[in-house]
């Protein structure tokens, strides 16, 4: 009497139909990563274009917040969403020359009435608490009152006497304003949110 044969008796078989499996599950796994990279790339490269810029900080006019050559980015959707306040470090095309770049700190906002009285500065006729100016940064000049029209923005840097800013050449029209300082990518030892 013959036997019947039994489907797995044939242990020969076994690598070579295993064989095409295990390569077609790589090359699946493979273009699953290979995909999802891509994405990633893709999500990443419209997030820069759209949201955020990189800038490099040029110049020490905003130490010691931010030096000379580090990298940050900066967020150019954000004041379509939420107002322009003060204490916020704003990247923005210079008023007399809009080929030039700055980045300054927001002190006087619409309505403000800004002064500065040997080094100390005021916003309606009261002192601005700035943790973020060391004492050596400070200088010791005054400068007259300044209203604040709508649409526009009284700016400083924090090294105020290394800062050619509002004092200096004027209230920076809002439309002129591109972006918030929003993260620090280099050096890597500072890499974080700007405060």
């Amino acid at each position: 009497m013959h036997e019947p044969e039994h489907p797995i008796s044939g242990a020969s078989d076994a690598p070579e139909s295993s064989a095409p499996a295990s390569t077609f599950s790589v090359l699946t796994e493979i273009r699953g990563w290979a995909r999802d990279v891509l994405f990633a790339i893709a999500g990443a490269v419209v997030i820069v274009v759209f949201f955020y810029q990189p800038v490099k900080v040029e110049g020490t006019s905003m130490s010691p917040e931010l030096v000379d050559q580090e990298r940050i980015f900066v967020n150019k959707f954000v004041y379509r969403l939420d107002s322009i306040d003060r204490g916020d470090i704003v990247v923005f095309w210079f008023p007399l020359d809009r080929s030039k770049s700055y980045i300054k700190r927001i002190v006087g906002i619409p309505g403000d009435i800004v002064e500065v009285r040997r080094g100390r500065v005021y916003v309606n006729d009261e002192p601005l608490r700035e943790e973020y100016v060391p004492p050596q940064f400070l200088d010791s000049r005054s400068y007259a009152p300044v209203q604040v029209a709508e649409g526009q923005y009284y700016v400083l840097g924090d090294h105020r006497n290394q800062s050619s800013d509002s004092r200096n050449w004027g209230l920076v029209p809002e439309d002129h304003i591109f972006g918030k300082a929003v993260f620090r990518y280099w050096p890597v030892s500072k890499i974080g949110a700007i405060d």
